[in-house]
C-alpha cells in the first residue's frame, strides 16, 4: 500500500506537466522537440530517484518513528517526494531560463527542420569540406597578416627613428669628447708655458 503510494506521487508530478512530453504519446514519425526531449528526460531522472529512494527503504532508515507512528511517517515521505520533485523541477526551469534553453532549443529544432528538404549542403556551398574551410578562412588570415604587416611596418619605423636618435646622440658625445681634448690640450699647453716663464723670471739677472 505505501509502495503504490509512492510511486503514484513519484509519477504524479510529471504527470501533470508534461502529460505530452512521453515519447509513447506521439505519434510515429513524428519528430520530438528538444524541449519535451530534455522535459522527458527530467521526468526519466525524478522516476528513478523516486524508485531508488522507495518508501521501504524510507521506513527502514526510520524504523523506530515507522512503528510507533506509521502514518505519519506515510505523510512526511509523501511530503518529502512532493518538495524534492518540485524544488528539481524549480532548479530546472531556472537553469532553462537563465540560459534561455527553450529559445535555443526551439531555434535548433527550426534549422533542422528547415534543413530536411535542402539537397544542397548548407554550410558547405561547394561541398568540398577542405575547399570551404579555405574559402571562409583565408579571408581572415589574409586580414590579419595585413594588420601584423602594419604593426611591423610602424614598429620598424619607430625603431629607425630610435636608431636615428642615438646615433645622433653618439655624434654629439663624440663632438663633446674632441673638445674636451682639445680644452685639456689647450690648458696643458698653457700650463707648460706658464711654468716656463716662472723659470726665466726666477732666473738671476
Amino acid at each position: 500500500m505505501a509502495e503504490a503510494s509512492s510511486a503514484n506521487l513519484g509519477r504524479g508530478c510529471e504527470e501533470k506537466r508534461h502529460e505530452e512530453s512521453s515519447p509513447e504519446s506521439v505519434p510515429p514519425g513524428t519528430t520530438i522537440s528538444r524541449v519535451k526531449l530534455l522535459d522527458t528526460m527530467v521526468d526519466t531522472f525524478l522516476q528513478k530517484l523516486v524508485a531508488a529512494g522507495s518508501y521501504q527503504r524510507f521506513t527502514d532508515c526510520y524504523k523506530r518513528f515507522y512503528q510507533l507512528q506509521p502514518e505519519m511517517t506515510q505523510r512526511i515521505y509523501d511530503k518529502f517526494i512532493a518538495e524534492l520533485q518540485t524544488s528539481i523541477w524549480e532548479e530546472i526551469s531556472e537553469i532553462k531560463k537563465e540560459g534561455n534553453l527553450e529559445a535555443v532549443l526551439n531555434a535548433l529544432d527550426k534549422i533542422v527542420e528547415d534543413g530536411k528538404d535542402r539537397k544542397e549542403p548548407a554550410w558547405r556551398p561547394s561541398g568540398i569540406p577542405e575547399k570551404d574551410l579555405h574559402s571562409a578562412m583565408a579571408p581572415y588570415f589574409l586580414q590579419q597578416r595585413d594588420t601584423l604587416r602594419r604593426h611591423v611596418q610602424k614598429q620598424e619605423a619607430e625603431n629607425r627613428q630610435l636608431a636615428d636618435a642615438v646615433l645622433a646622440g653618439r655624434r654629439e658625445l663624440e663632438e663633446l669628447q674632441l673638445q674636451v681634448q682639445a680644452r685639456q690640450q689647450a690648458w696643458q699647453a698653457l700650463h707648460r708655458e706658464q711654468k716656463e716663464l716662472v723659470a726665466v723670471l726666477r732666473e738671476p739677472e
